[in-house]
């Protein structure tokens, strides 16, 4: 949520961005138009004018292809928007979010009703936005008629219909369309408090794009921050290789064992200089997913009194974990200072670990603020763990 800010004021931004960042994985921006031709008019003027050759024009050529890899559009601003001259009827925009939510009945009354009072020309679009724009938006329909579409064509999902496709076994079909296409997911419409949905199942998917509310620092926002840490916070991580096989392989499973030895330099509530001593304790969460569904496992680690500074938690305590998909699952460590009941106990720390990226062996796990950040206080505060695999898969 935001006030209103001058669209040449955000592209200038990207130029920014741009100008320090000059190597950056391409940025992809979505635009919801609602403008008039006019307006729309101007809105290409202004890319043009500010981005110059960073704004990525495609030709009708390399649109008959393949997509472009990252690597080719490095230091470029993508567009995402509606593609085809005329395109009105299979458009789709985050307003279709809403209908996601609903039930089918209401969806259809919407739609009849939404149908009626749309006027002629309301999705009109300017060719010259058009030409520049790379991503059609269009709405799914079915798996069939999407892989068949041209490759520049793309879909976006509330966090509902992603639960629903998933649900009704169509989680393959969705992965063989994502290895040609592109998806995006983003929050349900019902989320008025601006809270997030977990990644973890758009990931198993393929989804490249799972859009969260950045302003809400939750624990799947932590999620995301830890997947895209594994690439030096780059935006983009490569895909699962068992993502990109036209077969139907089953992820690789795994059997986890975890220790918490010890912390370091964990900080008071805030990141605060001043207070009494905390009394730590680890939550240990498995973010994971099994044939279309969400699974989340919590441990708990016991409780030390009055040390932040070096506590040494019980050597005898295992946590195991079945791991279910390897490739998406992200382990959670998160630090808890406890308090008198009825007290809520005050958050502390957290890291967010993807799976693939955990090693066997004692292992050092550096801790993040409740804003994913590492600095002042945090500086030094980490935990030391013991790690055990037991693959029950080999590697593909």
């Amino acid at each position: 949520m935001t006030s209103k800010i001058l669209f040449e004021d955000i592209i200038k931004s990207f130029e920014v961005f741009l100008m320090l960042h000059p190597k950056t994985y391409p940025l992809i921006l979505s635009l919801e138009n609602h403008c008039s031709i006019p307006y729309q008019q101007v809105m290409v003027a202004q890319l043009k004018s500010i981005l110059g050759k960073k704004l990525y024009e495609p030709d009708e050529a390399s649109l008959s292809g393949p997509l472009p890899t990252p690597s080719q559009l490095r230091g470029m601003v993508v567009l995402k928007g509606r593609r085809p001259e005329g395109a009105t009827d299979d458009y789709d925009t985050d307003d279709d979010a809403a209908a996601d939510d609903m039930t089918d009945q209401q969806s259809m009354r919407t739609e009849r009703s939404s149908n009626t009072m749309r006027a002629p020309n309301s999705m009109k679009i300017a060719p010259e936005l058009a030409k520049i724009t790379l991503f059609h938006g269009t709405k799914f329909k079915s798996w069939q008629e999407s892989t068949q579409s041209f490759t520049y064509h793309m879909h976006s999902f509330s966090e509902s219909r992603v639960r629903s496709l998933c649900k009704h076994n169509q989680t393959n079909q969705w992965i063989q369309y994502n290895q040609t296409h592109m998806s995006r997911t983003f929050p349900s419409g019902k989320r008025v408090d601006s809270s997030n949905y977990s990644p973890i199942l758009a990931w198993s998917t393929g989804c490249q794009m799972v859009a969260l509310n950045y302003q809400t620092p939750d624990d799947p926002l932590r999620i995301n921050d830890g997947r895209f840490r594994e690439n030096g916070e780059q935006g983009y991580v490569l895909k699962p290789s068992s993502l990109m096989m036209n077969a139907d392989i089953e992820p690789r499973a795994a059997l986890l064992e975890v220790k918490i030895l010890s912390g370091s330099c964990l900080p008071k509530p805030g990141g605060l200089s001043h207070g009494e001593c905390i009394d730590p304790y680890i939550t240990i969460s498995l973010f994971d997913c099994h044939d279309g569904k969400e699974l989340v496992s919590v441990q708990t680690t016991n409780t030390v009194m009055n040390n932040g500074f070096a506590p040494i938690w019980n050597f005898e305590d295992s946590f195991h974990f079945q791991v279910q998909n390897m490739c998406v699952a992200v382990m959670q460590f998160t630090v808890w200072d406890k308090n008198p009941s009825p007290k809520p106990d005050d958050f502390i720390a957290n890291a967010s670990v993807p799976i693939s990226c955990m090693r066997h062996g004692i292992r050092s796990v550096q801790l993040f603020d409740a804003n994913n950040t590492r600095s002042g206080a945090f500086d030094f505060a980490s935990l030391l763990v013991l790690v055990k695999f037991e693959h029950s898969q080999a590697e593909i």
